[in-house]
């Protein structure tokens, strides 16, 4: 796997992230996440709260892409990996002690992002420049 830098890590907590997933027929679908957060240095992880578009296009499809860019600002990058569901177990029960303590409405699912690969998302001739990429093969 990929692993996230120090910088990467505070850029997450800073600004606001979205995600984009695809569903089954291909269509894709960006949106807000705003438990998204660091879970180690190889994982995100959100609090699947509204059972929606994204919900069902991680179910359907794992590939999954994270951003992060704050606004003013001229640093960000983008994560891609795949979507693992916990529904229960410790990596959910710590998902709800978040929401819990954040004052959240009460979490679906935990979702964890693996960070295969990192992409520049900067202000720039940086742009689109590739960070990392390592994969976990299947």
């Amino acid at each position: 796997m990929a692993t996230l830098t120090e910088e990467q890590k505070q850029l997450v907590q800073d600004a606001f992230g979205f995600i984009a997933t695809v569903d089954e027929n291909g269509n894709p679908q960006i949106g807000p996440k705003g438990t998204l957060r660091v879970l180690d240095d190889e994982h995100l992880i959100y609090n699947e709260e509204t059972g929606h578009q994204s919900w069902h296009n991680v179910q359907v499809n794992p590939k999954i892409a994270a951003a992060f860019h704050p606004y003013p600002g001229m640093k960000g990058f983008r994560v891609e990996g795949k979507a693992t569901i916990h529904k229960d177990g410790q990596i959910f029960d710590d998902a709800e002690k978040y929401a819990a303590a954040n004052k959240l409405p009460k979490a679906l699912a935990a979702v964890v992002i693996s960070v295969d690969r990192t992409v520049s998302l900067d202000a720039g001739k940086n742009a689109g420049i590739e960070i990392e990429n390592n994969p976990v093969k299947d």
